[in-house]
């Protein structure tokens, strides 16, 4: 086992051992610890203690992203998370999981101090399409689940005997981990069923391309469906498929999207007209229903009770 100490300042040098490579920011006063289990040549196990950071990895340092394609798998045990990636915002309480990749950016800030178990592995271990892989990232996954308690549980005892462990015993211990978080994740990946896998492949790109062109007002259900040449009817067919419907992904993206805006001190300045149009509402009466149907309050509202201006992200 190996045991990293370190202060924010020493944390950048050392993200990389924990995390993937980062941007880290500290916040005041901190102090971190992390113990870290080597399981194979792309698998290592972690438990961290860590006070308030941001991390984030820009599209940039995605695209420099090692060969082996990293992807990080963490439990909160305590703390206080929020990620983004995929221009997807998840909240993460004490319990939760959450997947996240190396090759694409991806922003993690903690308001707390945190504690975490944390599994880092090589992208091809882990038994799922690269579509669902990435349709799982930024995902909360519920505590109470049962898989993610099988989970859980398997990597905090796996933690602790890993030392008793052969290389080897420890190699087969890592895979078995890998498929419980395979099975774990298939409650939360879309599931898209078809035999040559075209259907997953056209859904994956129509939902990327929703994700990456939100703030673009013409991008509505019949414009969707031209960008991809196929029907609308086609495009409600393949939605099904993931429980929903083009105009109705397309309206919680958005909705997400605003909703991390309004609470993040960058965009403080903002007015909500135009965080409404960044994401793609051409009016600001739409976005206010929308926004109090989702979320049972109105856009101002969200902003005054949690705006945090000290809040690094």
């Amino acid at each position: 086992m190996q045991i990293l100490e370190y202060s924010g300042e020493e944390l950048e040098d050392r993200a990389r051992e924990i995390f993937f490579p980062v941007t880290v920011k500290a916040g005041p006063g901190f102090r971190g610890r992390a113990a870290i289990q080597e399981l194979g040549e792309t698998q290592t196990l972690s438990r961290s203690h860590m006070g308030r950071i941001s991390a984030v990895r820009t599209g940039r340092m995605a695209t420099e992203a090692s060969p082996d394609n990293l992807l990080l798998f963490c439990i909160y045990i305590d703390g206080h998370v929020r990620v983004r990636q995929h221009d997807r915002f998840a909240e993460l309480a004490a319990g939760a999981g959450i997947l996240t990749e190396a090759r694409s950016s991806y922003e993690r800030a903690s308001s707390t101090d945190t504690q975490r178990i944390s599994l880092r592995f090589s992208r091809e271990l882990l038994p799922l399409r690269t579509a669902e892989i990435t349709e799982a990232c930024a995902r909360s996954m519920d505590p109470t689940a049962p898989a993610m308690r099988m989970l859980s549980g398997y990597l905090g005892r796996l933690f602790k005997i890993a030392d008793e462990l052969t290389m080897r015993q420890r190699l087969d211990a890592g895979r078995a981990a890998i498929e419980l978080l395979a099975m774990a994740l298939r409650d939360v990946t879309p599931s898209v069923p078809g035999s040559d896998g075209s259907a997953a492949v056209l859904l994956d790109m129509m939902l990327t391309h929703v994700r990456e062109h939100l703030a673009d007002p013409n991008l509505q259900v019949g414009e969707l469906a031209r960008r991809h040449h196929v029907s609308v009817r086609r495009a409600y067919t393949l939605f099904e498929q993931i429980g929903t419907t083009p105009g109705a992904y397309l309206r919680e993206q958005r909705l997400l999207a605003a909703h991390m805006m309004l609470s993040d001190p960058r965009y403080a300045l903002c007015g909500v007209s135009r965080v409404a149009a960044a994401v793609g509402f051409r009016d600001l009466s739409t976005f206010d229903r929308a926004f109090r149907r989702q979320y049972g309050t109105t856009p101002a509202s969200w902003r005054r009770e949690h705006l945090r201006p000290g809040l690094l992200l």
